[in-house]
């Protein structure tokens, strides 16, 4: 369903018990240029066999939330050159602007508070929410995302340049474009939890394939890139967190390096941390249950 939230027509996939004693919702945000599928299906079934209200959303300017193509496509080359040079990146809208996006669909769903789940670009809009609307996070999980602290480690340029690759691929082949997401996604992937049997490839290929024939939407990804190059350093926003915090991370995380975890730990007070050995920038399924447990735990 869509609903109208800080302006913009969001999609919302709700699911669950509406009014669970078993804890508040969870909303789940997910990352750069991903949709609400992203989160598997199972994971989602896992938390509301546990008596949970789950919410997922869209992104503005992904999956069938509301497009922004009005605001033009940014020159990534640029915006990453300014960002490298530790100077200011202008973007079309920003990470703020997100935030406000998510309390927006809080407020068109009548919740005074939820758990917030955010991965990666989700997790960076979480923490704005959670330091600019406390008393709307009961609960903060983040996953495979950073405070965006410039002494961090960075993704290496093969990672980088593959994230902003824009050689043509015509839209309407459907292969080709699961061929460069399956390249990326095993790029940046868990190392240890790669599809190991052809079924196991081709049930990947297949989640890729729902998701092209779903949205396409690479202008988004690019507002969304710079969004997130735009932001900047939210350290100070970190202090402000005052919900219970717990943090997911891989060990083999090539995207954002696990040292951005360690970091949130340290400057988010009295947050939790649990590293996964093995585990990269995605969510591999024989994780779903850890992952799963994290959420649900006190």
């Amino acid at each position: 369903m869509q609903l109208q939230a800080n302006g913009l027509a969001i999609e919302v996939d709700d699911q669950g018990p509406p009014n669970s004693p078993d804890g508040p919702p969870i909303l789940m945000l997910m990352g750069l240029g991903m949709q609400l599928i992203a989160w598997p299906e199972p994971l989602v079934a896992m938390l509301v066999a546990r008596g949970r209200r789950v919410i997922r959303i869209d992104n503005r300017d992904a999956g069938l939330s509301e497009s922004l193509d009005r605001l033009g496509m940014p020159n990534l080359a640029w915006a990453t050159l300014r960002y490298l040079l530790h100077l200011p990146v202008h973007a079309p809208y920003t990470m703020a602007d997100m935030a406000a996006d998510t309390v927006g669909v809080l407020d068109a769903l009548g919740l005074p508070a939820v758990q917030l789940v955010g991965a990666s670009m989700g997790g960076m809009v979480a923490q704005h929410v959670a330091a600019t609307h406390p008393q709307r996070v009961a609960r903060l999980t983040l996953v495979m995302t950073t405070s965006g602290a410039r002494h961090l480690p960075q993704p290496s340029a093969r990672v980088r340049a593959a994230l902003i690759d824009r050689r043509a691929v015509a839209p309407g082949d459907l292969e080709a474009l699961v061929d460069r997401l399956e390249r990326v996604f095993t790029l940046i992937g868990s190392p240890d939890y790669r599809p190991q049997t052809d079924d196991q490839r081709e049930a990947f290929r297949e989640r890729l394939r729902a998701s092209v024939q779903r949205a396409y939407r690479p202008a988004g990804v690019a507002r969304q890139l710079v969004a997130v190059a735009a932001d900047g350093d939210r350290s100070a926003l970190l202090a402000r967190i005052t919900a219970p915090t717990h943090i997911v991370h891989g060990s083999a995380d090539p995207l954002v390096p696990v040292a951005a975890a360690h970091d949130l730990h340290a400057k988010i007070a009295g947050s939790t941390l649990d590293v996964v050995d093995g585990m990269g920038h995605d969510l591999p399924a024989a994780l779903w249950p850890r992952l799963a447990q994290a959420i649900l735990s006190d």
